[in-house]
């Protein structure tokens, strides 16, 4: 269960089931809005998106966003009872792909983003990757994804009444509570 108008972040690794508990916090309520960030650029991707579609109760909208996610919230947030984002790892990249990798360039976009969240009249949970505790990547291109990305988190984080890492499969309180176990 979601407090009333709260942000959740949900944040992880790759396969460690950020998603699973972001659908499992939002289908307590009846209307509830699928915000998903990823491009279906390859058959790999087309393939996830299409899991996550069979995972997902097909009475939720989904609305298909990449880069304008502040008014996507501010659109649909009055509507709804819980908007779920997933995630805030593509939307980095689809932000970063506008910029020829200029990361600082997009932070007036996050800023928008962290304002609409700020102003929901309903719950948001926001599924992300941390991607912070690897190696510094090799390429200026990965920088700059990793440096975008920790921002985002950092400043949604900041905003949050929720923070959860999701480790293995088992959720870790970083700020405030989790009602619902996994």
């Amino acid at each position: 269960m979601l407090g009333a108008d709260s942000i959740t972040l949900i944040l992880g690794g790759a396969r460690s089931g950020k998603s699973r508990l972001a659908q499992r916090l939002a289908t307590t309520y009846s209307y509830v809005v699928f915000v998903a960030t990823a491009r279906p650029v390859d058959d790999e991707m087309c393939r996830k998106i299409d899991r996550h579609k069979a995972e997902r109760p097909s009475q939720w909208l989904t609305v298909e966003e990449q880069i304008s996610l502040d008014r996507t919230v501010r659109d649909y947030a009055p509507h709804f009872q819980v908007l779920l984002v997933d995630c805030l790892t593509l939307y980095a990249a689809n932000l970063l792909s506008t910029t020829n990798n200029h990361w600082e360039a997009v932070l007036p976009n996050v800023q928008s983003f962290c304002n609409a969240l700020r102003e929901a009249k309903c719950s948001v949970v926001l599924v992300s990757n941390e991607v912070g505790s690897g190696i510094v990547p090799e390429y200026p291109s990965g920088r700059a994804f990793r440096e975008l990305l920790g921002a985002i988190n950092q400043q949604v984080a900041a905003i949050a009444d929720n923070v959860v890492l999701m480790v293995a499969g088992l959720p870790l309180v970083l700020k405030g509570r989790l009602e619902a176990q996994p």
